[in-house]
């Protein structure tokens, strides 16, 4: 199985862009994962929210393969302990899913199309962060969810 995780920009704060390379290189060890960038939109101050959003997911959308499993990252997800999360993509590996999606939507969310698309909506905590670390703190998880099946002494209950 493949993992990847989809965003609208680059990241560009230099201490987030070593962290999510340095967890990236470690979960390679484990699984395939990779970043895949969505271009930020230009001109954004004439659109709409809706109009933004809708963009961003045919973007989004064409991004996607058929049959990739599609997790969205969103306020409104399933909220999981890192154990939890570890099973959830155990049970994955073991269905024999080729692409495991995980998307980080723009700064005003998902288009009706992406969630319509989603397989499931996963959330990393009831407060807000930006996308930018929220891409950090994914990585570490999906980090932490390897070193949990492996039994590796990474995480602490």
């Amino acid at each position: 199985m493949k993992i990847v995780l989809l965003a609208v920009g680059k990241t560009s704060t230099d201490y987030l862009i070593k962290g999510i390379d340095g967890f990236l290189k470690r979960i390679n060890h484990y699984v395939p994962m990779e970043l895949s960038i969505i271009p930020d939109l230009k001109s954004t101050k004439a659109l709409t929210e809706d109009t933004q959003k809708q963009r961003e997911g045919q973007a989004m959308m064409s991004a996607l393969q058929p049959g990739d499993v599609v997790v969205l990252l969103d306020e409104r997800g399933k909220e999981y302990t890192s154990r939890e999360f570890a099973m959830q993509i155990d049970r994955k590996m073991v269905q024999g899913i080729k692409r495991l999606v995980f998307v980080i939507g723009g700064p005003y969310g998902f288009s009706k199309e992406m969630y319509d698309r989603a397989n499931e909506k996963i959330s990393l905590s009831k407060m807000t962060f930006t996308h930018e670390m929220v891409r950090l703190f994914f990585v570490e998880q999906v980090y932490r969810a390897m070193t949990i099946l492996r039994g590796e002494p990474y995480h602490h209950d």
